[in-house]
């Protein structure tokens, strides 16, 4: 408990050196027998005319998630005291919800990918009854595929209705960012300094070849819009200061202070002093540092919850985040964390990616990401389709994969939670392609988008 308190106090004082500001990566490392991966999936609840669930009211996730609590053995957190519930926590996971209600599961650190496969499949089974009795189908897609920004409500929490207010001014498409797109993402831990800002050049660098290969939503308001990820699209006129591949860490000679020079120059949301919310948008953390706001100076409890509204493809935090994919069906649901536990976590796989992207340019990579949302692995790199860089990240991630060892039941390596994602990349195809199979011949496709996306089988 003295620790605990001893911490609390460390976190609330005014920040004074940049060394404090570093220590949030420095503090993080950690010895390879205890990396873990942590996956994040989100989805979409809606009822069966295709309408959004919303915070409150029947079908509701508020209703869902007092019932997980009730029975499910989760511990409710709410924001402030008293105030509206937001999140729940087991056993190292929790539950947490995206501006439009989007429902997240983020898994406890665990050690293999068989594990992940276990946890989410068991969070599926949790939401059953619930979703069967009311009604509501759970989506693994990147955008919500049927309904209007003006359908959702917002979820009542205070660094959201910040966002609501400013991203608008950085962006036309942030509302659509906020309440309409969906993701996973997963989480790496890093052994030191030098291996962290490596695995963060190498993810960023393949970022958009990330996005191609998880492009999965295709639809817009009910029907095709004619490219692979509406979620992508939207991200490219979302607030570029906070997202995008930060250049600024892509040198081989990289440091944290790289990425911590590129943070304190992103505009803020907001900070809190006890329950209070005081926004100072557009605000960067270097001015909030220099010269205060209000007469608050920033700290350490500021800098990790700016850090946390920062969102570039890879984000550097206490691991290395990888993002920048959409929201999985069933089947892909691991592909993720798999994919990249495979490069990230082993040595040779590693070491092979760094070597196929050594001399990539972040010119000529931000400009394949300009393109993918739209032609996925057909968009051209380099003379040829990213199709082919693909099948070469596969077959590294496959042998890191292989050479990790962790096997499940049936005897399958890790390697069995990409066979998936490898058959549609031998045939060029992205998640969206499969999705659109057939569809074209159909007036209205809304029932069998639902049944091809269901990730919880309500029937």
């Amino acid at each position: 408990m003295a620790d605990a308190l001893t911490a609390d106090k460390i976190s609330e004082k005014p920040i004074t050196s940049y060394d404090e500001l570093l220590s949030l990566f420095h503090d993080s490392v950690k010895p390879r027998a205890q990396f873990r991966i942590g996956a994040e999936m989100e989805k979409f609840g809606i009822f069966p005319n295709g309408d959004p669930i919303p915070y409150e009211g029947e079908g509701g996730v508020l209703n869902l998630m007092r019932e997980l609590a009730d029975g499910g053995g989760w511990q409710t957190e709410a924001e402030t005291e008293g105030g509206p519930l937001l999140a729940l926590q087991r056993d190292g996971a929790s539950i947490t919800l995206e501006p439009g209600s989007q429902f997240e599961l983020s898994g406890a650190p665990l050690v293999t990918c068989h594990e992940i496969r276990s946890e989410f499949r068991g969070h599926l089974a949790d939401l059953h009854a619930y979703s069967d009795r009311c009604g509501v189908t759970w989506l693994g897609l990147g955008f919500h595929p049927f309904a209007k920004r003006d359908q959702f409500t917002m979820v009542p929490k205070q660094r959201y209705s910040v966002m609501r207010e400013y991203l608008p001014t950085r962006g036309s498409l942030a509302l659509d960012m906020m309440l309409r797109t969906a993701t996973v993402q997963a989480n790496y831990d890093y052994l030191s300094e030098d291996d962290a800002m490596l695995k963060m050049r190498v993810a960023l660098k393949l970022a958009p070849l990330t996005t191609a290969l998880f492009a999965n939503s295709p639809f817009v308001e009910g029907q095709p819009f004619g490219g692979k990820s509406m979620r992508a699209k939207v991200w490219l006129d979302t607030d570029n200061d906070r997202s995008g591949l930060v250049s600024t860490v892509w040198k081989r000679n990289a440091k944290f202070v790289d990425y911590v020079e590129w943070a304190l120059d992103v505009p803020m949301f907001m900070f809190k002093r006890d329950d209070l919310k005081i926004a100072n948008t557009g605000q960067s953390f270097r001015s909030f540092w220099k010269s205060g706001y209000q007469g608050h100076k920033p700290t350490m409890s500021d800098w990790k919850t700016h850090i946390n509204t920062l969102f570039p493809e890879v984000r550097l935090k206490n691991t290395i985040e990888v993002r920048g994919a959409d929201s999985q069906g069933a089947a892909l649901a691991c592909a993720l964390p798999a994919l990249w536990a495979g490069i990230l976590y082993d040595t040779q796989a590693l070491a092979e990616a760094e070597a196929l992207t050594a001399d990539w340019t972040y010119d000529e990579v931000s400009a394949t990401r300009k393109e993918v949302w739209n032609k996925g692995l057909g968009s051209r790199f380099r003379g040829a389709t990213l199709q082919l860089v693909a099948e070469k990240l596969l077959t590294l991630a496959a042998g890191g994969l292989d050479r990790r060892a962790h096997v499940d039941a049936a005897g399958n390596t890790e390697r069995v939670h990409i066979a998936a994602l490898e058959a549609l990349v031998a045939n060029g195809q992205t998640p969206a392609d499969k999705l659109l199979e057939g569809l074209d011949h159909l007036r209205d496709p809304r029932a069998e988008i639902i049944r091809r996306c269901d990730l919880v089988g309500t029937g």
